[in-house]
């Protein structure tokens, strides 16, 4: 195993040694936004808070691991809905732009700081990231980042942490989830929702309750035991089920879907507001920041997460969960990817795939069409506000 690890480390080596000598090779070439210099990277930039005219893919200086940090080589990264809040400006204490968003990604060790122990370069690993992962290039502290099993891709690693972690803190350290109970879960075909219903399945006899869009119930009508359409009147159904409602209720949506998630809440049952969707079209505020006030906040908060990833990848490799990726896009495809998810259309976890290259434009509209329903001026020429097909795993 240990001369496996040195011999992928000298492979990885090489390799970043044969992309930084081709790309100085290459010079300026025309179209290509990966920098000549190895000092420089890739990275999506948000100028400004706002609308999705507020992304641009630029290039940036490399950071370099401090103390206690390791370097990554970025593969792919996860978008989440706080992602969505983060560019417009909708979450508590928001950072100065322009900034790098992200807070997931997976790579290859590139370097190690100081004191880092655990790690060697060319190490395929996943991590937590305070802002910043939407870059080919990442640097985290060790605390947050944790090894992929062998027969996990890139995509399915950069779906992993935020959407796993929040469903079993949810489920086991909030809701204390024990044979028997029921759930109901709203938009059950999204990253959350599919990890929420997977992890119920890790104990016996529980019931869940899922809503979700019509159209995404035959690709996900097996992960729960009753499924409903969201626009439907959920809680008759529900309650002819289960007449005395339910013991826990997973709530993304909040709106109207508050007032009906309490009528179905059984006595000392649990009700968790985890976010909201429709917050990002101005609705209601609420407090997503579940899981990433939970890793970022506090120091001594590494620890508890890492015990959650070492159960998670445990039932990973006991084939107990497995992450449901969605759709890849490039970096510069990442305006069309958070249209998707803000439109619900996702099922699963929309993955940013570093090395993927931008499909063929498919429209010639000059103008996008913002979440809000309102076209916005983009002044950096058309082939940004074009649409683009996404690769649907």
């Amino acid at each position: 195993m240990a001369k496996e690890g040195a011999q992928r480390a000298e492979e990885t080596e090489q390799m970043i040694e044969k992309e930084g000598g081709k790309e100085a090779a290459e010079g300026s070439s025309a179209g290509s936004l990966r920098a000549a210099d190895t000092k420089e990277m890739r990275a999506v930039v948000l100028s400004a808070f706002g609308g999705l005219n507020k992304l641009r893919v630029s290039k940036k200086a490399m950071p370099e691991p401090q103390e206690g940090e390791l370097k990554i080589r970025v593969k792919a990264c996860g978008l989440n809905f706080i992602d969505l809040m983060v560019r417009q400006g909708n979450i508590d204490n928001p950072p100065k732009t322009p900034l790098v968003p992200g807070f997931e990604c997976s790579g290859i060790v590139e370097a190690l700081g100081d004191s880092v122990k655990g790690f060697e370069i060319g190490d395929r690993v996943m991590a937590f990231v305070n802002y910043n992962a939407w870059a080919e290039v990442v640097c985290t502290p060790a605390e947050f980042v944790y090894k992929i099993p062998d027969d996990m891709s890139f995509s399915e690693a950069a779906a992993f942490p935020m959407n796993f972690v929040t469903a079993y803190m949810m489920l086991f350290e909030v809701a204390n989830l024990r044979e028997g109970m029921s759930v109901l879960v709203h938009s059950a075909g999204g990253g959350v929702g599919q990890a929420v219903a997977q992890l119920c399945s890790t104990i016996p006899n529980v019931t869940v309750f899922g809503t979700a869009s019509s159209f995404k119930h035959e690709a996900i009508k097996d992960s729960v035991t009753h499924l409903f359409d969201r626009n439907a009147d959920y809680v008759q159904e529900i309650k002819r089920i289960s007449t005395e409602g339910v013991d826990i209720v997973l709530d993304c949506l909040c709106g109207e879907n508050t007032g009906k998630g309490l009528s179905l809440l059984k006595p000392l049952g649990t009700y968790i507001l985890y976010g909201s969707s429709n917050m990002v079209t101005g609705e209601t505020k609420s407090f997503f920041s579940f899981a990433k006030s939970w890793w970022q906040v506090e120091k001594n908060r590494g620890g508890l997460i890492k015990g959650v990833m070492d159960k998670l990848l445990n039932l990973y490799n006991n084939k107990k969960i497995k992450p449901v990726v969605d759709s890849l896009w490039a970096l510069e495809e990442v305006k069309e990817a958070m249209q998707r998810i803000h439109d619900r259309g996702n099922i699963g976890k929309l993955i940013l795939d570093v090395e993927k290259a931008p499909t063929p434009l498919m429209a010639n509209d000059s103008t996008e069409t913002s979440e809000a329903g309102e076209e916005e001026e983009d002044h950096e020429g058309d082939n940004e506000n074009k649409e683009r097909m996404p690769f649907i795993q």
